[in-house]
Protein backbone atom coordinates (compact mmCIF):
# COMPACT_ATOMS: atom_id res chain seq x y z
CA UNK A 1 0.00 0.00 0.00
CA UNK A 2 1.14 3.40 -0.92
CA UNK A 3 -0.55 6.73 0.82
CA UNK A 4 0.56 10.37 -0.14
CA UNK A 5 1.90 12.76 2.20
CA UNK A 6 -0.70 15.61 2.65
CA UNK A 7 -0.10 19.58 3.45
CA UNK A 8 -2.25 21.49 5.80
CA UNK A 9 -3.01 23.91 3.67
CA UNK A 10 -4.08 26.26 6.29
CA UNK A 11 -1.07 26.04 8.31
CA UNK A 12 1.03 26.54 5.56
CA UNK A 13 -0.50 29.84 4.61
CA UNK A 14 -0.47 30.51 8.24
CA UNK A 15 3.46 29.55 8.50
CA UNK A 16 4.11 31.56 5.13
CA UNK A 17 2.62 34.72 6.09
CA UNK A 18 4.10 34.86 9.51
CA UNK A 19 7.67 34.34 8.30
CA UNK A 20 7.46 37.65 7.06
CA UNK A 21 8.18 39.69 10.52
CA UNK A 22 9.23 43.43 9.64
CA UNK A 23 5.88 44.97 8.50
CA UNK A 24 8.14 47.01 6.27
CA UNK A 25 8.20 43.81 4.10
CA UNK A 26 4.99 44.18 2.30
CA UNK A 27 6.82 47.26 0.90
CA UNK A 28 9.64 45.29 -0.29
CA UNK A 29 7.00 42.86 -2.05
CA UNK A 30 4.80 45.69 -3.47
CA UNK A 31 8.21 46.72 -5.31
CA UNK A 32 9.37 43.62 -6.76
CA UNK A 33 5.95 42.87 -7.68
CA UNK A 34 5.70 45.80 -9.64
CA UNK A 35 8.92 45.48 -10.97
CA UNK A 36 8.26 42.49 -12.16
CA UNK A 37 4.92 43.38 -13.90
CA UNK A 38 7.33 45.66 -15.73
CA UNK A 39 6.19 48.96 -13.96
CA UNK A 40 7.80 52.14 -14.23
CA UNK A 41 6.06 53.94 -11.61
CA UNK A 42 4.93 52.60 -8.68
CA UNK A 43 2.62 54.72 -5.74
CA UNK A 44 2.26 53.60 -2.02
CA UNK A 45 0.04 55.34 -0.16
CA UNK A 46 -0.10 54.25 4.04
CA UNK A 47 -3.14 55.32 5.60
CA UNK A 48 -4.09 55.43 9.17
CA UNK A 49 -7.93 55.80 10.73
CA UNK A 50 -8.39 57.69 14.14
CA UNK A 51 -8.72 54.05 15.88
CA UNK A 52 -4.70 53.47 14.24
CA UNK A 53 -6.23 50.66 11.65
CA UNK A 54 -3.85 50.99 8.15
CA UNK A 55 -4.65 50.86 4.62
CA UNK A 56 -1.94 50.19 2.47
CA UNK A 57 -2.72 51.20 -1.27
CA UNK A 58 -0.17 49.69 -4.01
CA UNK A 59 -0.85 51.50 -7.43
CA UNK A 60 1.56 50.44 -10.57
CA UNK A 61 1.23 51.13 -14.22
CA UNK A 62 2.68 47.70 -15.16
CA UNK A 63 1.13 45.05 -17.34
CA UNK A 64 -1.48 44.33 -14.85
CA UNK A 65 -3.15 40.59 -14.31
CA UNK A 66 -5.14 37.91 -16.20
CA UNK A 67 -6.91 35.29 -14.30
CA UNK A 68 -4.34 33.57 -14.06
CA UNK A 69 -2.00 35.93 -13.28
CA UNK A 70 -4.47 36.47 -10.31
CA UNK A 71 -4.80 33.02 -9.35
CA UNK A 72 -0.93 33.19 -9.07
CA UNK A 73 -1.31 35.99 -6.70
CA UNK A 74 -3.76 34.55 -4.11
CA UNK A 75 -1.85 30.71 -4.35
CA UNK A 76 0.52 29.50 -2.51
CA UNK A 77 3.38 27.83 -4.50
CA UNK A 78 1.62 28.50 -7.57
CA UNK A 79 3.36 31.58 -9.50
CA UNK A 80 3.80 31.54 -12.88
CA UNK A 81 6.97 33.92 -12.72
CA UNK A 82 10.00 31.62 -12.98
CA UNK A 83 12.49 34.29 -13.72
CA UNK A 84 10.91 37.07 -11.49
CA UNK A 85 12.41 38.10 -7.92
CA UNK A 86 8.69 36.80 -7.02
CA UNK A 87 8.90 33.48 -8.37
CA UNK A 88 7.60 30.82 -5.90
CA UNK A 89 5.10 33.32 -5.07
CA UNK A 90 5.38 33.48 -1.21
CA UNK A 91 5.54 37.13 -0.66
CA UNK A 92 2.05 38.67 -1.62
CA UNK A 93 1.34 35.94 1.32
CA UNK A 94 2.75 39.01 3.82
CA UNK A 95 -1.02 40.57 2.58
CA UNK A 96 -2.90 37.80 4.41
CA UNK A 97 -2.31 39.37 7.58
CA UNK A 98 -5.04 41.73 6.97
CA UNK A 99 -9.00 42.12 7.33
CA UNK A 100 -9.56 42.65 3.55
CA UNK A 101 -7.67 42.87 0.21
CA UNK A 102 -8.78 43.98 -2.78
CA UNK A 103 -7.09 43.74 -6.48
CA UNK A 104 -8.31 46.01 -9.28
CA UNK A 105 -6.04 45.40 -12.69
CA UNK A 106 -6.92 46.06 -16.14
CA UNK A 107 -4.24 43.95 -18.67
CA UNK A 108 -5.26 43.21 -22.59
CA UNK A 109 -8.60 45.41 -22.70
CA UNK A 110 -9.69 43.46 -19.72
CA UNK A 111 -10.48 44.96 -16.15
CA UNK A 112 -10.03 42.25 -12.88
CA UNK A 113 -11.87 43.28 -9.45
CA UNK A 114 -11.40 40.79 -7.04
CA UNK A 115 -11.79 41.14 -2.83
CA UNK A 116 -10.96 38.51 -0.41
CA UNK A 117 -12.71 39.27 2.82
CA UNK A 118 -10.91 38.44 7.19
CA UNK A 119 -8.19 36.18 4.86
CA UNK A 120 -6.20 36.44 8.61
CA UNK A 121 -9.14 35.84 10.49
CA UNK A 122 -10.15 32.68 8.69
CA UNK A 123 -6.84 31.06 8.75
CA UNK A 124 -6.69 31.56 12.46
CA UNK A 125 -10.20 29.91 12.61
CA UNK A 126 -9.14 26.80 10.26
CA UNK A 127 -10.28 27.88 7.01
CA UNK A 128 -9.07 28.90 3.84
CA UNK A 129 -10.16 32.33 2.61
CA UNK A 130 -11.87 32.47 -0.94
CA UNK A 131 -11.91 35.54 -3.21
CA UNK A 132 -14.39 37.09 -5.70
CA UNK A 133 -13.39 37.48 -9.46
CA UNK A 134 -15.16 40.40 -11.49
CA UNK A 135 -14.20 41.41 -15.10
CA UNK A 136 -15.20 43.77 -17.02
CA UNK A 137 -14.32 45.13 -20.39
CA UNK A 138 -12.15 48.09 -20.45
CA UNK A 139 -10.06 50.53 -22.59
CA UNK A 140 -7.43 51.70 -19.93
CA UNK A 141 -4.11 51.48 -20.21
CA UNK A 142 -2.55 48.22 -18.34
CA UNK A 143 -2.32 49.04 -14.39
CA UNK A 144 -3.02 47.54 -10.90
CA UNK A 145 -4.51 48.62 -7.52
CA UNK A 146 -4.12 46.88 -4.26
CA UNK A 147 -5.56 47.71 -1.11
CA UNK A 148 -4.57 46.03 2.21
CA UNK A 149 -7.24 46.67 4.61
CA UNK A 150 -6.53 46.28 8.18
CA UNK A 151 -2.60 45.21 7.72
CA UNK A 152 -1.21 43.99 10.84
CA UNK A 153 2.39 43.18 11.44
CA UNK A 154 4.11 43.71 14.50
CA UNK A 155 4.73 47.18 15.37
CA UNK A 156 6.11 48.77 12.62
CA UNK A 157 2.93 50.56 11.77
CA UNK A 158 3.13 52.34 14.94
CA UNK A 159 3.07 56.01 14.06
CA UNK A 160 6.08 56.36 16.40
CA UNK A 161 8.47 54.33 14.75
CA UNK A 162 7.16 54.82 10.93
CA UNK A 163 8.61 57.76 9.17
CA UNK A 164 9.50 58.77 5.95
CA UNK A 165 13.34 58.57 6.39
CA UNK A 166 13.07 55.51 8.08
CA UNK A 167 10.91 54.12 4.84
CA UNK A 168 13.44 55.52 2.15
CA UNK A 169 16.47 54.17 3.88
CA UNK A 170 14.72 50.58 3.94
CA UNK A 171 13.66 50.57 0.04
CA UNK A 172 16.96 51.96 -0.55
CA UNK A 173 19.08 49.08 1.79
CA UNK A 174 16.60 46.31 1.30
CA UNK A 175 14.44 46.29 -2.00
CA UNK A 176 14.75 46.10 -5.77
CA UNK A 177 14.24 49.87 -4.75
CA UNK A 178 18.18 49.93 -3.84
CA UNK A 179 18.84 47.57 -7.27
CA UNK A 180 22.67 47.68 -8.31
CA UNK A 181 21.32 45.65 -11.63
CA UNK A 182 21.98 48.87 -13.72
CA UNK A 183 25.61 48.69 -13.58
CA UNK A 184 25.40 45.33 -15.46
CA UNK A 185 22.60 45.98 -17.62
CA UNK A 186 20.52 42.88 -16.76
CA UNK A 187 17.36 43.69 -18.39
CA UNK A 188 17.11 46.52 -16.18
CA UNK A 189 14.37 48.96 -16.22
CA UNK A 190 13.85 52.13 -14.54
CA UNK A 191 11.17 52.28 -11.89
CA UNK A 192 10.15 56.33 -10.05
CA UNK A 193 8.85 55.12 -6.90
CA UNK A 194 6.45 57.22 -5.15
CA UNK A 195 5.67 56.19 -0.84
CA UNK A 196 2.99 58.61 0.60
CA UNK A 197 2.22 58.65 4.59
CA UNK A 198 -0.59 59.94 6.07
CA UNK A 199 -0.15 63.07 8.33
CA UNK A 200 -1.09 60.88 11.08
CA UNK A 201 1.78 58.82 10.72
CA UNK A 202 4.55 61.40 9.47
CA UNK A 203 3.60 65.16 8.42
CA UNK A 204 7.38 66.04 7.92
CA UNK A 205 7.35 65.85 4.10
CA UNK A 206 4.53 65.03 1.28
CA UNK A 207 6.12 62.12 -0.17
CA UNK A 208 8.77 60.15 -1.14
CA UNK A 209 10.39 60.28 -4.46
CA UNK A 210 12.86 58.19 -5.33
CA UNK A 211 13.87 55.35 -8.45
CA UNK A 212 15.10 51.94 -8.24
CA UNK A 213 18.77 52.58 -8.04
CA UNK A 214 21.68 51.87 -5.21
CA UNK A 215 24.59 55.13 -5.75
CA UNK A 216 27.87 54.95 -4.35
CA UNK A 217 28.80 58.43 -3.01
CA UNK A 218 31.14 60.23 -5.26
CA UNK A 219 34.34 59.40 -5.92
CA UNK A 220 37.16 61.27 -3.81
CA UNK A 221 40.44 59.63 -4.34
CA UNK A 222 42.86 61.98 -3.06
CA UNK A 223 41.20 64.65 -1.46
CA UNK A 224 43.46 67.68 -0.86
CA UNK A 225 43.97 68.59 3.14
CA UNK A 226 45.01 67.80 6.42
CA UNK A 227 42.24 65.69 7.91
CA UNK A 228 40.86 63.70 4.68
CA UNK A 229 41.53 60.24 5.01
CA UNK A 230 37.75 59.73 6.39
CA UNK A 231 36.43 61.57 3.03
CA UNK A 232 38.29 59.31 0.76
CA UNK A 233 36.17 57.17 -1.67
CA UNK A 234 36.94 54.71 -4.77
CA UNK A 235 34.83 52.76 -7.02
CA UNK A 236 35.66 49.57 -7.91
CA UNK A 237 33.46 48.85 -11.66
CA UNK A 238 31.29 46.14 -12.26
CA UNK A 239 32.67 42.99 -12.73
CA UNK A 240 31.22 39.56 -13.70
CA UNK A 241 33.23 36.76 -12.40
CA UNK A 242 32.23 33.39 -13.71
CA UNK A 243 32.50 30.10 -11.90
CA UNK A 244 32.32 26.52 -13.24
CA UNK A 245 30.80 23.70 -11.18
CA UNK A 246 31.87 20.24 -11.15
CA UNK A 247 29.22 18.85 -12.82
CA UNK A 248 29.72 21.44 -15.61
CA UNK A 249 27.20 24.23 -14.83
CA UNK A 250 28.01 28.11 -14.93
CA UNK A 251 27.26 30.36 -12.25
CA UNK A 252 27.73 34.33 -13.05
CA UNK A 253 28.92 36.74 -10.08
CA UNK A 254 28.50 40.59 -10.50
CA UNK A 255 30.12 42.15 -8.25
CA UNK A 256 30.78 46.24 -7.70
CA UNK A 257 31.35 47.88 -4.48
CA UNK A 258 33.37 50.92 -3.50
CA UNK A 259 36.20 51.24 -0.18
CA UNK A 260 35.78 54.66 1.72
CA UNK A 261 36.35 56.58 5.07
CA UNK A 262 33.63 57.27 7.45
CA UNK A 263 32.35 60.73 5.81
CA UNK A 264 31.58 58.57 2.81
CA UNK A 265 30.38 56.11 3.79
CA UNK A 266 27.84 57.84 6.35
CA UNK A 267 26.39 59.46 2.74
CA UNK A 268 24.79 55.67 2.21
CA UNK A 269 20.98 55.16 2.74
CA UNK A 270 22.12 52.36 5.14
CA UNK A 271 19.28 50.42 7.37
CA UNK A 272 19.89 48.96 10.81
CA UNK A 273 22.71 49.93 13.08
CA UNK A 274 25.21 51.86 10.79
CA UNK A 275 28.13 50.39 11.61
CA UNK A 276 26.41 46.80 11.07
CA UNK A 277 25.95 47.33 7.29
CA UNK A 278 29.53 47.22 5.65
CA UNK A 279 31.83 44.44 4.13
CA UNK A 280 30.76 41.72 1.77
CA UNK A 281 26.32 41.80 0.90
CA UNK A 282 25.55 38.36 -1.31
CA UNK A 283 22.66 39.07 -3.07
CA UNK A 284 19.72 37.78 -5.07
CA UNK A 285 17.92 39.58 -7.84
CA UNK A 286 20.28 42.44 -7.03
CA UNK A 287 18.55 42.55 -3.13
CA UNK A 288 21.07 42.45 -0.40
CA UNK A 289 20.69 39.27 1.22
CA UNK A 290 22.99 38.14 4.11
CA UNK A 291 26.82 39.35 4.21
CA UNK A 292 30.16 37.49 3.68
CA UNK A 293 33.13 38.88 5.24
CA UNK A 294 35.28 36.24 5.62
CA UNK A 295 36.50 36.81 2.58
CA UNK A 296 38.53 40.36 4.02
CA UNK A 297 40.62 38.58 5.60
CA UNK A 298 41.37 38.97 9.47
CA UNK A 299 43.76 41.53 8.22
CA UNK A 300 41.63 44.31 6.89
CA UNK A 301 38.70 45.65 8.92
CA UNK A 302 35.27 45.10 7.59
CA UNK A 303 33.83 48.57 7.66
CA UNK A 304 35.84 50.32 4.98
CA UNK A 305 34.04 48.00 2.43
CA UNK A 306 30.87 48.23 0.25
CA UNK A 307 30.73 45.05 -2.04
CA UNK A 308 27.40 43.64 -3.33
CA UNK A 309 27.97 40.34 -4.99
CA UNK A 310 24.81 38.98 -6.96
CA UNK A 311 24.28 35.64 -7.95
CA UNK A 312 20.89 34.19 -9.33
CA UNK A 313 21.79 30.66 -8.18
CA UNK A 314 21.62 31.68 -4.41
CA UNK A 315 18.53 29.88 -2.74
CA UNK A 316 16.55 31.87 -0.39
CA UNK A 317 14.43 31.46 2.38
CA UNK A 318 10.65 32.28 2.17
CA UNK A 319 11.12 35.69 3.60
CA UNK A 320 14.18 36.54 1.38
CA UNK A 321 16.46 37.20 4.82
CA UNK A 322 18.69 33.82 4.74
CA UNK A 323 20.53 31.87 2.19
CA UNK A 324 19.63 28.65 2.31
CA UNK A 325 22.16 25.46 1.79
CA UNK A 326 25.57 27.26 2.68
CA UNK A 327 27.09 23.64 2.59
CA UNK A 328 25.92 22.98 -0.64
CA UNK A 329 28.43 23.97 -4.17
CA UNK A 330 26.94 27.03 -5.31
CA UNK A 331 27.56 28.77 -2.32
CA UNK A 332 31.10 27.03 -1.66
CA UNK A 333 31.98 28.30 -5.23
CA UNK A 334 30.17 31.98 -4.69
CA UNK A 335 32.86 32.10 -2.00
CA UNK A 336 35.26 30.76 -3.20
CA UNK A 337 35.31 33.06 -6.37
CA UNK A 338 35.07 36.12 -3.58
CA UNK A 339 37.61 35.45 -2.10
CA UNK A 340 40.13 35.37 -4.38
CA UNK A 341 38.23 38.66 -5.56
CA UNK A 342 38.50 40.32 -2.53
CA UNK A 343 42.19 39.28 -2.06
CA UNK A 344 43.22 41.60 -5.15
CA UNK A 345 40.78 44.59 -3.91
CA UNK A 346 43.01 44.66 -0.68
CA UNK A 347 46.49 44.44 -2.47
CA UNK A 348 44.94 47.49 -4.77
CA UNK A 349 48.00 50.04 -3.91
CA UNK A 350 45.13 52.97 -3.53
CA UNK A 351 43.58 50.28 -0.84
CA UNK A 352 46.72 50.27 0.95
CA UNK A 353 47.55 54.09 0.37
CA UNK A 354 43.85 54.70 1.79
CA UNK A 355 45.13 52.70 4.97
CA UNK A 356 48.38 54.26 5.91
CA UNK A 357 46.83 57.95 4.91
CA UNK A 358 44.04 56.72 8.01
CA UNK A 359 46.59 55.87 10.21
CA UNK A 360 48.93 59.02 9.64
CA UNK A 361 46.17 60.96 10.58
CA UNK A 362 44.78 59.41 13.33
CA UNK A 363 48.53 59.58 14.75
CA UNK A 364 48.67 63.45 13.92
CA UNK A 365 45.06 63.90 15.65
CA UNK A 366 46.52 62.50 18.28
CA UNK A 367 49.52 64.64 18.27
CA UNK A 368 47.06 67.33 18.16
CA UNK A 369 44.71 66.35 21.31
CA UNK A 370 48.02 65.86 23.42
CA UNK A 371 49.13 69.38 22.72
CA UNK A 372 46.03 70.98 22.94
CA UNK A 373 45.48 68.97 26.21
CA UNK A 374 48.58 70.05 27.55
CA UNK A 375 47.66 73.90 26.93
CA UNK A 376 44.76 73.72 28.92
CA UNK A 377 46.48 72.11 31.44
CA UNK A 378 49.40 74.62 31.74
CA UNK A 379 46.75 77.48 31.42
CA UNK A 380 45.05 75.53 34.46
CA UNK A 381 48.69 75.55 36.15
CA UNK A 382 49.00 78.95 35.87
CA UNK A 383 45.93 80.47 36.76
CA UNK A 384 45.99 77.95 39.67
CA UNK A 385 49.37 79.74 40.83
CA UNK A 386 51.22 75.99 40.79
CA UNK A 387 49.85 72.86 41.48
CA UNK A 388 46.26 71.97 41.62
CA UNK A 389 45.29 68.36 41.87
CA UNK A 390 42.08 67.15 40.64
CA UNK A 391 42.59 63.57 41.61
CA UNK A 392 43.95 61.34 44.33
CA UNK A 393 46.96 60.27 42.06
CA UNK A 394 48.05 63.83 41.73
CA UNK A 395 47.01 64.15 45.59
CA UNK A 396 49.73 61.59 45.49
CA UNK A 397 52.57 63.34 43.65
CA UNK A 398 52.06 66.55 46.14
CA UNK A 399 52.30 64.69 49.22
CA UNK A 400 55.86 62.70 47.70
CA UNK A 401 56.72 66.33 46.89
CA UNK A 402 55.90 67.47 50.58
CA UNK A 403 57.66 64.91 51.82
CA UNK A 404 60.66 65.21 49.72
CA UNK A 405 61.12 68.79 50.56
CA UNK A 406 61.63 68.90 54.56
CA UNK A 407 58.48 67.73 55.80
CA UNK A 408 58.47 67.18 59.55
CA UNK A 409 57.58 64.03 59.34
CA UNK A 410 58.08 61.06 56.87
CA UNK A 411 54.86 60.23 55.18
CA UNK A 412 55.05 57.49 52.03
CA UNK A 413 52.07 56.02 50.46
CA UNK A 414 52.28 52.05 51.35
CA UNK A 415 49.53 51.53 49.69
CA UNK A 416 46.59 52.71 47.46
CA UNK A 417 43.08 51.56 46.46
CA UNK A 418 41.24 54.34 44.48
CA UNK A 419 37.60 51.84 44.95
CA UNK A 420 38.38 51.43 48.71
CA UNK A 421 36.75 54.13 51.49
CA UNK A 422 39.52 53.98 53.21
CA UNK A 423 41.62 54.02 49.94
CA UNK A 424 45.55 54.41 51.55
CA UNK A 425 47.76 53.13 54.20
CA UNK A 426 50.55 55.31 55.01
CA UNK A 427 53.75 54.65 56.04
CA UNK A 428 54.75 57.20 58.81
CA UNK A 429 57.23 57.60 61.99
CA UNK A 430 54.94 55.98 64.18
CA UNK A 431 54.50 52.80 62.03
CA UNK A 432 51.56 52.26 58.97
CA UNK A 433 48.23 54.38 59.53
CA UNK A 434 45.16 54.10 57.58
CA UNK A 435 44.04 57.11 56.10
CA UNK A 436 41.37 58.62 53.78
CA UNK A 437 42.65 60.41 51.09
CA UNK A 438 41.12 63.14 49.10
CA UNK A 439 41.22 65.79 46.69
CA UNK A 440 38.97 68.03 49.15
CA UNK A 441 38.10 66.84 52.70
CA UNK A 442 34.54 67.89 52.29
CA UNK A 443 34.21 65.08 49.37
CA UNK A 444 34.71 62.08 51.78
CA UNK A 445 31.73 63.29 54.33
CA UNK A 446 29.53 63.39 50.90
CA UNK A 447 29.47 59.48 51.21
CA UNK A 448 28.58 59.61 54.66
CA UNK A 449 31.94 56.83 55.17
CA UNK A 450 32.35 55.82 59.19
CA UNK A 451 35.09 56.74 60.37
CA UNK A 452 36.45 54.01 62.93
CA UNK A 453 38.85 52.94 60.78
CA UNK A 454 40.99 56.17 59.69
CA UNK A 455 43.38 57.35 61.33
CA UNK A 456 43.91 60.71 59.50
CA UNK A 457 43.12 62.64 56.69
CA UNK A 458 44.92 63.28 53.60
CA UNK A 459 43.73 65.97 51.27
CA UNK A 460 44.93 69.22 48.44
CA UNK A 461 42.01 71.50 50.35
CA UNK A 462 39.65 71.32 53.15
CA UNK A 463 36.86 71.74 50.38
CA UNK A 464 33.32 73.28 50.88
CA UNK A 465 34.17 74.83 54.56
CA UNK A 466 29.80 75.27 54.71
CA UNK A 467 28.93 72.36 53.89
CA UNK A 468 31.84 70.94 56.60
CA UNK A 469 30.09 73.42 59.22
CA UNK A 470 26.48 72.22 58.65
CA UNK A 471 27.45 68.82 59.61
CA UNK A 472 28.98 69.79 62.68
CA UNK A 473 25.87 71.51 63.63
CA UNK A 474 23.72 68.34 62.85
CA UNK A 475 26.06 65.22 63.64
CA UNK A 476 27.76 62.71 61.62
CA UNK A 477 26.41 59.09 61.93
CA UNK A 478 24.23 60.07 65.04
CA UNK A 479 27.51 61.04 66.88
CA UNK A 480 29.42 64.59 67.57
CA UNK A 481 32.15 66.04 65.28
CA UNK A 482 34.02 68.87 65.21
CA UNK A 483 36.29 69.96 62.50
CA UNK A 484 39.32 72.14 63.91
CA UNK A 485 40.80 73.60 61.45
CA UNK A 486 43.61 75.89 63.41
CA UNK A 487 44.90 72.88 64.25
CA UNK A 488 44.34 70.68 61.69
CA UNK A 489 42.06 67.73 62.90
CA UNK A 490 38.92 66.58 63.31
CA UNK A 491 37.46 65.12 66.49
CA UNK A 492 34.66 62.63 66.33
CA UNK A 493 32.19 61.03 68.80
CA UNK A 494 30.70 61.63 72.19
CA UNK A 495 32.39 59.40 75.31
CA UNK A 496 35.08 57.75 73.76
CA UNK A 497 36.13 60.59 71.19
CA UNK A 498 38.50 59.92 68.11
CA UNK A 499 40.69 62.73 67.10
CA UNK A 500 42.03 62.24 63.31
CA UNK A 501 44.63 64.00 62.38
CA UNK A 502 43.82 66.36 58.60
CA UNK A 503 46.97 67.05 56.40
CA UNK A 504 46.40 70.16 54.23
CA UNK A 505 48.80 70.37 51.29
CA UNK A 506 47.67 73.12 49.33
CA UNK A 507 49.79 75.23 51.67
CA UNK A 508 52.72 73.25 52.45
CA UNK A 509 53.63 72.92 48.83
Amino acid sequence: MHKTPQVNEVNEFIEIASDFEDPLEVIREALSNSYDAGATQVDIKIEQDAEGRNTLIIKDDGHGMDEDDLSSFFDLGNSNKDDAIGYKGHGTKIYYKSDKIRVETVTDGTRIESVMDQPWAKLNDRELPTYSIEETESDEPSRTRIEVHGFRAGQGFDPRKLTYNKIEHYIKWKTIGGSTAWHFGDDFHEMDINVELSPTIDDTQDQIETDNRLQFPPENRDPEGEFVAEEMCKHYPPRELTVTLDDSRELTIEVVGMVGGKEARNKLPTYGKHSAQFGIWLAKDHIKVERYNDAIGADNEFFHFFFIANCQDLELSANREKIRNKSGDVYQSITDELNRYMTKVCQDSWYRNYIERRKLENKQRSIQSQGSSLEERLQHTKDQGGLSPSNPAEVIAALERYSANGSPETLEIADFRLDEEVNAIVDTDEGYKNAALQVKLSDFFENETPLTHIDRFICWKLGDLDALTKIERSSYLGKPIRFDFSNNEVTYGDENKKTIPVLELADKV
